[in-house]
């Protein structure tokens, strides 16, 4: 049977990953002239590491990657919060999460590909010739607009995120929460360290023509360690600057009768839990296990209905956490109750 999927993105990638194993032929279409390079760092929790385990690419994975290394929740003054204790995950689920580059991953899952899947330069196609379209084509995503309707679009949440990467090792992974405002980090393979920083956007319009890196450095400077020391190692030419979105209302559904939705062409989220590669691999390898009975002579409709039975409900619920945390982690009133709850959570939790 053929797949036709829009988007060569993670999920896309992994999606083609799984349907091949499964026995469909599958063509991918991405926009792009080749692999993206962009990106700066994704944390892979236990759960994705499993199902990498089980098409072969674990091993690779933890080849290109390093587990994530204890963190620390603090606030701008310097005020721990919580500890976040990887062993502690290791006992519970029996692997770390691990932290790749995002061109890392990529490159994997390309690699795992028969020559020729993905045909690059190629608008992703509304309508094609095959027996299941997958619209892997992200936030903005052409299938879902085709598929649901303009009603579900992406909404702006007033912030603004910078992502980057410096040539240097942090000494663990950590993210301060102050008014308004938030930055984070965790070190990467090869002595670099991943950070990412988010403010209103209005403070960025008010900021005018002057450069991202003076705003942050004002913003930030005076932050707790490492933040001010990693802000003057990073290069203003490479900062990534988006404004952070969410798709609202949440879809009815992620399938059509020949169509499905997966990744931020889904459910796109701002990314304060971490958890947006996370789902879009799920989704993709969730897929091409439903799909893997169609191969055989099941029932392609029937494949799909049990693709969203199984992912839409968590990964909507996932993306409405991770919206409200974005707006917790953020929030300028109320600062002190907040962090009074979080200590109390990360107490209870141990």
């Amino acid at each position: 049977m053929d797949a036709w999927i829009a988007g060569g993105g993670i999920g896309g990638l992994a999606a083609a990953a799984g349907l091949t194993r499964a026995g469909w032929r599958v063509r991918v279409s991405e926009r792009g002239d080749a692999l993206s390079t962009d990106g700066t760092g994704l944390v892979l929790w236990p759960a994705v590491v499993r199902e990498l385990d089980r098409l072969g690419l674990g091993e690779e994975l933890r080849r290109r990657a390093m587990p994530q290394p204890p963190g620390v929740l603090q606030r701008w003054d310097g005020r721990v919060l919580a500890e976040v204790d990887t062993e502690r995950i290791r006992r519970r689920a029996g692997e770390v999460p691990y932290v790749v580059a995002r061109p890392d991953l990529l490159a994997l899952l390309f690699a795992a590909l028969p020559e020729d899947t993905v045909r690059f330069g190629q608008p992703a196609p509304v309508d094609a010739d095959a027996d299941v379209l997958v619209g892997a084509d992200g936030a903005h995503s052409a299938v879902r607009r085709r598929l649901a309707g303009p009603r579900h679009r992406l909404r702006d949440t007033g912030q603004t995120a910078w992502r980057g990467v410096i040539e240097a090792a942090a000494p663990h992974a950590g993210e301060v929460w102050g008014p308004g405002a938030k930055f984070g980090y965790t070190p990467l393979a090869a002595e670099r360290t991943y950070f990412y920083a988010v403010l209103p956007t209005r403070l960025v319009e008010h900021h005018g023509d002057a450069p991202d890196h003076d705003l942050l450095l004002a913003h930030f400077g005076r932050w707790p360690a490492p933040v001010p020391s990693i802000l003057r190692q990073a290069d203003p030419a490479r900062l990534l600057r988006h404004p952070l979105h969410y798709l609202a209302p949440r879809l009815p559904s992620y399938v059509g009768e020949r169509t499905a939705l997966l990744g931020d062409a889904a459910h796109t989220m701002t990314p304060d839990l971490g958890q947006g590669a996370c789902q879009a691999l799920l989704d993709a390898f969730t897929l091409a296990r439903c799909l893997a009975t169609a191969s055989s002579g099941g029932d392609v409709a029937a494949a799909l209905r049990q693709y969203d039975r199984l992912r839409r409900g968590p990964s909507q619920r996932v993306a409405t956490a991770a919206r409200w945390l974005g707006r917790i982690s953020t929030a300028r009133r109320g600062v002190h109750v907040r962090d009074a709850l979080v200590r109390v959570a990360s107490r209870v939790a141990r």
